[in-house]
């Protein structure tokens, strides 16, 4: 029996055990969504904006180890997802965004609501494909997921003409797809992990510096086993906070910018580092030439070439995935008989410990006039037992709630690393709690990040999802005025708040529960109160001290070891 093209799609998202699509109508995808209303099998969430359609997408992925799916139509529908397509590939997400475009005939004629979705997208995803014949949207979806999800992960975009989801052909989904050219990487070359090993046994000052690659490969339990056979200190980026469990005594903290000082300084210091499924950013080592003063030895695992070595020097390249060259670097330190030198690398957690003196870890002066936004993130871990997944926007919370809520497991941290996108957590939260129905689910924001997508309460609201949104409102944005304290002279260029809303009654008026805290005393009874109601999304408006900084902080262009603690201003 032949199918229509916005049948064929909908029938391979279901052979792809597709079980949610966050999207949002429009004229190029009608034939679609009436596709989509004669079966059962994919559910649609309705969305209120199109940005929203991808970063619930992404959260869903990213808790989930699946691939996220977000139908958008043609023209504004497009550009208005082109934030979120951007903000996972960033991050590597694996996405498949199905995009409605103008009938074939009318391509380049600048009809009603066209854009070039392959150009505009092109710099931002993995691939991207324009469908042109209905003949080859079940191979070219077949391609998308199997492009979104292997090797380095990333969005796919797959732009199909309103005529071309219209014609009829017969439906076949392939079993699998080859791409010419395109060979993701598996295991690591035996010769470079073997003489990582021997490496990683002879260093005096070790490191294990591990990034959200090894999230992305589900290798936390390989990070573990090598860390603590090994007996190194271990740091991580913010895309990969519960790749080691936070409370393992081995882990030193979060490094770079907001890092710990004993993180940045090992970091900075050691003579052997062992780079994991990380790249090396600008926001983790800062200037690439001091970072460089110190001579090391630098192992890189990365399952994309292009990663290693494109912004340090690299010593020894092991292109692989992750997972798999983990295991098999663990089975030659198993096999090799050797033990790393066990008094240099007492001399060196001796030395991690007088850095962690310095530091003094984190910390910060409470009060019992006005609340500290790292007491409410301390709270919330309390009170969560460590087990929410939690997303967060950006800024100063996010910053805060990556130094002080500690994450035990992997896929618990959903955040907007690479791009940084204000607006990012509420639709993802809204991935999440799909993904996990009984899970508990908290979006930490600012009063800024959560007017960008705030309208996506009313799809909360249509679908029950009982999110916690813990706002951290300081009536600024937060980071912009941290850096014009420090570094432009205290002028606060429009920066400050002066108009923002009732929260409380803006919940409210979306059908949610608004609570708003004002004392500190009050911080963990309205926690309680609101991680109690199960059934409830609650918004809880928090407000903190509005001169409150994070730190530690290593300024833009600067060193590691240049690091500013609270006590040096």
């Amino acid at each position: 029996m032949e199918l229509t093209g916005a049948e064929i799609a909908i029938r391979c998202l279901q052979e792809e055990g597709v079980e949610y699509v966050f999207g949002y109508p429009g004229g190029a995808v009608l034939f679609i969504y009436d596709a989509l209303f004669n079966q059962d099998k994919v559910k649609h969430i309705l969305v209120r904006h199109e940005q929203a359609a991808v970063h619930a997408a992404d959260g869903y992925a990213r808790s989930t180890d699946r691939v996220g799916v977000a139908l958008v139509t043609s023209g504004p529908g497009l550009t208005n997802a082109v934030t979120g397509i951007a903000t996972a590939y960033m991050d590597s997400t694996p996405l498949v965004v199905i995009s409605g475009q103008v009938p074939t005939g009318a391509i380049g004629e600048d009809a009603f609501q066209e854009v070039d979705a392959v150009g505009i997208t092109r710099p931002c995803v993995k691939h991207n494909f324009l469908v042109k014949d209905v003949k080859d949207i079940a191979q070219t979806i077949k391609k998308a997921f199997y492009l979104a999800k292997s090797g380095r992960p990333g969005p796919v975009l797959v732009d199909i003409p309103k005529d071309v989801s219209n014609h009829r052909t017969a439906f076949e989904y392939p079993a699998s797809v080859t791409i010419r050219s395109y060979h993701p990487a598996g295991k690591g070359d035996s010769g470079q992990i073997g003489l990582a090993a021997r490496m990683l046994l002879e260093a005096e000052r070790p490191m294990v510096y591990a990034g959200g690659g090894v999230i992305l490969s589900e290798a936390s339990g390989q990070l573990a086993e090598l860390v603590r056979t090994l007996g190194f200190p271990c740091t991580s980026t913010l895309m990969g906070l519960g790749g080691l469990p936070a409370g393992d005594r081995h882990f030193v903290g979060m490094l770079g910018m907001h890092g710990t000082y004993e993180a940045n300084m090992a970091m900075q210091h050691c003579d052997v580092l062992l780079a994991v499924g990380a790249r090396f950013d600008d926001r983790v080592i800062g200037n690439v030439a001091h970072f460089a003063q110190v001579p090391r030895k630098i192992i890189h695992i990365d399952i994309d070439p292009s990663s290693i070595a494109k912004r340090v020097k690299v010593d020894v390249p092991i292109v692989g995935d992750v997972k798999l060259v983990l295991d098999e670097l663990l089975g030659v330190l198993r096999g090799g008989g050797r033990a790393p030198d066990a008094a240099a690398l007492s001399s060196w957690w001796k030395q991690v410990e007088e850095w962690q003196a310095v530091g003094g870890g984190l910390r910060y002066k409470n009060s019992s006039e006005i609340i500290k936004p790292q007491f409410v993130i301390e709270k919330l871990h309390e009170i969560t037992g460590g087990e929410a997944f939690v997303t967060s926007d950006v800024g100063q919370h996010q910053m805060w709630t990556a130094q002080y809520y500690k994450f035990d497991k992997p896929r618990r941290w959903i955040t907007s690393g690479g791009l940084g996108t204000m607006g990012f957590g509420l639709p993802a939260a809204m991935g999440v709690q799909l993904a996990h129905p009984g899970a508990t689910v908290a979006c930490v924001t600012g009063e800024g990040s959560i007017q960008m997508n705030i309208q996506e309460l009313s799809t909360c609201k249509q679908f029950r999802l009982p999110i916690k949104i813990v706002a951290l409102n300081n009536g600024y944005l937060g980071m912009v005025r941290q850096w014009q304290e420090f570094f432009h002279g205290n002028r606060y260029s429009e920066t400050y708040m002066d108009a923002l809303p009732d929260f409380v009654g803006l919940a409210e008026a979306y059908g949610h529960v608004g609570m708003r805290i004002e004392k500190p005393a009050d911080v963990e009874p309205a926690l309680k109160e609101a991680f109690a109601r199960k059934r409830d999304l609650v918004f809880m408006d928090f407000r903190t001290d509005p001169s409150e900084n994070v730190y530690p902080m290593v300024p833009g262009g600067r060193g590691l070891s240049e690091i500013i603690l609270a006590e040096d201003l």
